[in-house]
């Protein structure tokens, strides 16, 4: 199973930028799916972005055109580049990972992936 830690959260100001990392374990990080995914406090998990391979990323309505996905496959880490942060993305925010191939309709699912971080608080304040 693979096993990932995110790091980078923080508490910022409205309008500001943070960037998320997170590494996984295995030596064939190249072909794992990696997702971001957040919860605030009483609401369930929501999907944010997915990677595939370095041109297949996906995004939520919600944080398309202010968050980026991305991956250094020599690293290990895929990173949640997040602009223009508003106080409604408070929340924890994790990293999840599936070795292989996630088909396009289940990348914003949960269910769909089998490692999980700890989670990263960011809080954002008005």
């Amino acid at each position: 199973q693979v096993q990932v830690v995110e790091s980078g959260g923080g508490l910022v100001q409205a309008g500001a930028s943070l960037r998320l990392s997170c590494v996984a374990s295995g030596q064939s990080f190249n072909t794992y799916s990696m997702g971001w995914f957040r919860q605030a406090p009483g609401k369930e998990r929501e999907y944010l972005a997915s990677i595939r391979s370095q041109n297949d990323a996906r995004y939520a309505d919600s944080v398309k055109g202010r968050f980026t996905i991305s991956r250094d496959n020599a690293k290990n880490t895929v990173y949640l580049q997040m602009n223009s942060l508003k106080p409604e993305d408070t929340a924890v925010y994790y990293c999840a990972a599936r070795a292989g191939r996630i088909i396009v309709s289940a990348l914003p699912s949960p269910s769909s992936y089998t490692g999980w971080g700890q989670g990263t608080q960011v809080t954002v304040s008005s």
